[in-house]
């Protein structure tokens, strides 16, 4: 490891790639703050195969050099539905991409975890974008991995209970609630992006096709990439687009950034017809037990567009860190 790795900080990305998460990625991947070290990926918005094919290629046509390590095909107990309407087939709007030259590593997401966490130990930012299915597995085979991660960043949930999945469950919990609950038990502190803050903090249709039409072969790709989502999300949900993960990855990159951070205790509902998968969160603190979330509430919006915007190579750099 170099000297300049050394002055970065480490990002470890677990995701399930994925329209909104290839967005993600290209953040992380822009940021020169950041090494990313590498990206454990598990089945989620499409299943494994795909998720993994996907990582490889945004980062080949991100031109980053990152191990990625395949995972959970499956959720811990329950089937669990995909996202391929929304995202395509493949995860990325069947645009038939030539695979990636590269193939995934040999170890496993969850022993790939704990390895880096190990090596990275007390400076590690862990960011999980899809199900938590991995995070859990690892957290299973070393209890301890919560004590070496400098800063966990999830996305998922919808606490006060405004699914987008179902009535009352964000997609990545509802996917896997047994592995989203041994992983909000687990970590002491659990920075949560969640779906209504994603849409709280939403894009203007217009403005992205702006963006994504700058000369750069990342735009071009997610252009493409990204077409069948949005034009998916403008028919049903008008001129606003919800883009979760790079929501979250803001926050990640620019902590700072968020304006407004509500501290609570919360759990995963496991059972019930209409609730499993949803993130019951003690508002009054009412039950007595540790907050172990920080919701992320209101986020500066033009420093977010400002990231996305420096992702797909539109003319914005990203902003150097305050202080």
């Amino acid at each position: 490891m170099d000297k300049t790795s050394l002055q970065k900080t480490p990002l470890l990305i677990d995701t399930d790639p994925g329209v909104d998460d290839a967005l993600a990625l290209l953040m992380a991947f822009n940021d020169p703050r950041y090494d990313v070290v590498g990206l454990t990926i598990a089945a989620g918005n499409v299943g494994l195969a795909h998720t993994v094919r996907n990582a490889l290629k945004i980062c080949e046509v991100a031109g980053y050099e990152v191990p990625v390590f395949a995972g959970c095909a499956t959720p811990l107990l329950h089937p669990a539905p995909d996202a391929a309407d929304v995202h395509g087939k493949d995860g990325l709007g069947d645009i038939g991409y030539t695979p990636a030259a590269r193939s995934a590593e040999s170890e496993h997401a969850a022993l790939a975890i704990i390895r880096l966490s190990h090596e990275h130990a007390g400076r590690l930012v862990l960011v999980a974008l899809g199900p938590l299915t991995n995070i859990a597995l690892a957290l299973r085979l070393d209890p301890s991995l919560p004590q070496r991660v400098a800063r966990f960043v999830v996305m998922g949930g919808a606490v006060t209970a405004q699914g987008n999945i179902t009535a009352s469950a964000e997609f990545n919990v509802h996917f896997d609630p047994e592995a989203a609950h041994i992983v909000f038990d687990a970590f002491p502190t659990t920075d949560l992006a969640d779906w209504e803050a994603t849409v709280a903090h939403s894009l203007d249709h217009a403005e992205l096709r702006t963006w994504l039409s700058a000369p750069d072969g990342r735009a071009r790709f997610y252009e493409a990439a990204s077409r069948q989502t949005r034009e998916w999300s403008e028919n049903r949900r008008g001129n606003r687009w919800f883009c979760a993960d790079a929501l979250a990855m803001a926050w990640v990159l620019e902590p700072e950034g968020g304006i407004r951070v509500e501290a609570r205790p919360m759990a995963v509902a496991l059972e019930g017809r209409h609730s499993r998968g949803a993130t019951v969160v003690d508002w009054r603190r009412q039950t007595g037990r540790p907050d172990n979330v920080r919701i992320l509430q209101q986020y500066d919006q033009a420093r977010f567009e400002a990231m996305i915007r420096g992702a797909v190579g539109a003319g914005v750099e990203v902003p150097a860190a305050a202080g």
